[in-house]
């Protein structure tokens, strides 16, 4: 697995490669968002660890701007704990995030997560799932199309949206989807969802579908919508 570690602090990135090398995994250091581009546009990365206070490029259009051409695994790595922060990362489409200071052995366990997120299909592997009849959900190759065109979802996107397409009989609250879609080691909070579900509803929303095929239904969570809006 090859890493781009995104991070201004040397003394950091230093420490973050060498774990990353301690476990079989090759790493590349870009100083800041600029570079951090350029390396992704020249090389495939499998996961990218990105510090949000870079200088020159904020983290969030870094991740912005990768996420206009990848769905990689982004790990956000922040100083700023609060949960607006963490949001504006979620929205600009990382899968994940870590606040400094950390313990290196819990970066490497989120690392492994989120590998194993993005090698590995859920339980409907094989399937390819129809939402109304422009929407599909290939769940063995990460990929959904509309109106026969791809579109580009982060791994949690995906996850969230195959699951609750694979019940659309269920209302799924946000517990829930934090449990079965993105899995037992997701350490975020629950309101973290409501930023994945924006995100989805952004990139599949038309005018047949003004809700991107989730409907909220109020004090409980989010269940799979086929109808019109």
């Amino acid at each position: 697995m090859r890493i781009l570690i995104v991070e201004d602090e040397k003394a950091i990135s230093d420490v973050e490669r060498a774990y990353i090398e301690r476990e079989g995994y090759s790493a590349d250091i870009a100083p800041d968002g600029l570079t951090a581009l350029e390396l992704f546009r020249g090389c495939s990365y499998d996961l990218v660890l990105l510090d949000l206070m870079l200088p020159g490029m904020r983290g969030e259009d870094v991740c912005a701007e990768i996420r206009k051409v990848s769905s990689v695994p982004i790990i956000m790595v922040t100083a700023r704990s609060g949960e607006d922060d963490i949001i504006a990362g979620l929205d600009a489409g990382a899968d994940d995030y870590i606040v400094k200071p950390f313990s290196p052995r819990v970066l490497m366990a989120r690392i492994r997560a989120n590998a194993r997120k993005a090698g590995c299909a859920n339980d409907e592997a094989g399937q390819i799932i129809t939402v109304g009849n422009d929407l599909e959900i290939d769940v063995r190759n990460f990929t959904v199309r509309k109106d026969g065109a791809e579109v580009p979802l982060t791994r949690n996107e995906f996850m969230i949206l195959s699951k609750m397409a694979s019940r659309p009989d269920k209302t799924w609250s946000r517990d829930e989807l934090m449990t079965y879609a993105l899995g037992y080691e997701y350490d975020g909070f629950e309101r973290s969802i409501d930023s994945y579900v924006k995100n989805i509803r952004k990139k599949l929303a038309g005018a047949e579908h003004e809700d991107g095929y989730i409907k909220t239904v109020h004090g409980f969570g989010y269940r799979i919508s086929g109808g019109s809006a």
